[in-house]
């Protein structure tokens, strides 16, 4: 998966497989919150939507702000990518992602709506904030290649199904800011 030919590696964007989450977070904790307002609960609906409420600013923040130190690490320590590394597609990176965690998702909606039978909407809006908090971290990451002029890579095989900090990863490799096609921060570049 990782090797490419001639001696080259297989890399993904950084920033693109920290926002693959974004969406599914967020459209899934909508409709689970979407569905607890149906449902009375135990504190009923109106504690229920203040917790959801609060808890959707703590969890966007904590999904925001984690490991951000890592990331700039790695970005300090990054060497430039290799003539023969390939460029994995955006699209391609956000379904090998969706498809790793298709079921993990799955299970975290299923969860959501159950508990909106003790606290209707709370769980559903940890979901959506986990969404947005992936959101903010990619376009956070953006800024720091803006600020490089240098986007952020790292080898297929060491991120896995979409790890770009875990222990595998031994180093970034970066490309210039034209690299690819996606935009800095991940988004889907439109070219001209």
């Amino acid at each position: 998966m990782g090797r490419a030919g001639r001696g080259g590696q297989t890399l993904v964007r950084v920033a693109v497989v920290v926002r693959a989450g974004a969406v599914p977070l967020w459209w899934l904790g909508v409709a689970a919150a979407g569905i607890g307002l149906l449902i009375p609960g135990l504190t009923g609906r109106g504690i229920g939507v203040y917790a959801g409420v609060a808890l959707f600013v703590l969890s966007a923040a904590a999904v925001a702000l984690t490991r951000r130190r890592t990331y700039t690490a790695q970005a300090e320590r990054a060497s430039r990518a290799g003539r023969f590394d390939v460029l994995q597609d955006r699209a391609v990176t956000i379904r090998n992602w969706r498809r790793a965690h298709v079921w993990w998702l799955a299970g975290g909606f299923a969860a959501a709506v159950a508990a909106s039978f003790a606290v209707p909407v709370a769980a559903g809006a940890v979901l959506a904030g986990a969404g947005v908090g992936l959101w903010l971290k990619a376009a956070w990451l953006g800024r720091l290649e803006r600020r490089d002029d240098a986007l952020l890579w790292v080898r297929a095989d060491w991120a896995g199904s979409g790890a770009p900090t875990g222990k595998r990863v031994q180093g970034y490799r970066t490309t210039g800011l034209a690299a690819g096609n996606a935009a800095p921060g991940g988004a889907r570049r439109h070219r001209p």
